[in-house]
């Protein structure tokens, strides 16, 4: 997969994310593959097991990002 340099690359290949959504929940997903995440109508990323995961991008107000050590 061709990296698309996401800022999120910044903060390190292996990371976690808190998405909070408009209507008050927020979400943790760990472990994602910062070079993977691609943005148009829904965000696409993948974690280090295989998932992807697709967000709405129009439900989303925060995103928050940390680094995390690859075990």
């Amino acid at each position: 997969m061709v990296n698309l340099q996401s800022t999120v690359n910044s903060m390190g290949e292996i990371v976690t994310q808190i998405i909070h959504f408009s209507y008050g929940e927020k979400r943790t997903f760990k472990n994602i593959v910062s070079s993977t995440i691609t943005q148009w109508e829904f965000t696409k990323m993948k974690t280090t097991d295989g998932r992807m995961i697709l967000i709405n991008t129009k439900n989303v107000i925060l995103v928050e990002v940390f680094n995390q050590k690859n075990k």
